[in-house]
């Protein structure tokens, strides 16, 4: 009964959550055959061409990919921004230090990429060479909460981002959902952050919330497993949040 109810509540999802229209420049860039073919086996999970479109990123624009990991998303948005654009491909020293993969991982994602700088400054003292049209970090934002890091840098981090945007410029935010933590202890237990929780730190720096879309929303995840845990890897439910930098 419950995994019929869980995917019920998938079924009135699915429609919401595909109805967002890709646009022809993100279905090229998708396209692209530069793409590692384990990346682009990942697409239908991660609904990137949705993702990119809700944002409103677009050929021209300066982009950041924050705490790139492997690569995913930077081999997306250099095609997708094209020549008259750039991104910057971002992995913080702290990051690198603690696994040199990492570094290894950054420079095989901008081989090949004129339009693309690997940028590798702590996390403390992150900027970039010109203002920003947006910034994309992925399941990724939660770390920024581990118990390792100092009180507040969370916070400090997320001013910095928001200083490197221009005004108008948004923040593209996807991450796996706790449940309701304003304490941040999920980040260091579980990979989770509440969206709540993370939604008011963020309008705390100055972000005004822009909206929400549920295409990576899985309802029948209770969010209360670690995320690496076998039987949820792959299938979390994440929240997308996009925050602009009012101007």
């Amino acid at each position: 009964m419950k995994l019929l109810a869980a995917a019920t509540l998938l079924a009135f999802a699915s429609p919401a959550a595909h109805a967002q229209s890709v646009p022809p420049a993100i279905t090229a860039a998708l396209a692209d055959p530069a793409r590692p073919a384990d990346q682009r086996a990942r697409d239908a999970a991660r609904h990137p061409g949705e993702v990119l479109a809700f944002a409103g990123i677009k050929p021209g624009d300066k982009v950041a990919d924050f705490l790139m990991g492997g690569g995913y998303w930077t081999r997306i948005l250099s095609p997708l921004v094209g020549p008259k654009g750039h991104v910057y491909a971002y992995e913080a020293a702290e990051f690198i230090a603690y696994r040199k993969e990492y570094a290894t991982e950054q420079d095989e994602a901008v081989k090949g990429y004129a339009n693309v700088t690997a940028v590798r400054t702590g996390l403390g003292s992150v900027a970039f060479a010109e203002p920003l049209d947006a910034i994309v970090t992925i399941q990724n934002y939660h770390d920024l909460h581990l118990k390792a890091s100092p009180p507040g840098a969370a916070a400090y981090i997320a001013g910095r981002l928001y200083a490197a945007l221009k005004p108008g410029g948004v923040l593209v935010l996807v991450d796996h959902a706790a449940n309701t933590d304003p304490g941040f202890a999920a980040p260091d237990t579980l990979h989770r952050i509440d969206p709540a929780a993370t939604r008011k730190e963020l309008e705390g720096v100055g972000f005004k919330f822009e909206g929400e879309s549920a295409v990576l929303r899985n309802p029948a995840d209770p969010r209360t497993a670690n995320v690496f845990t076998p039987e949820i890897r792959g299938k979390t439910d994440q929240f997308f949040h996009l925050y602009r930098k009012p101007g």
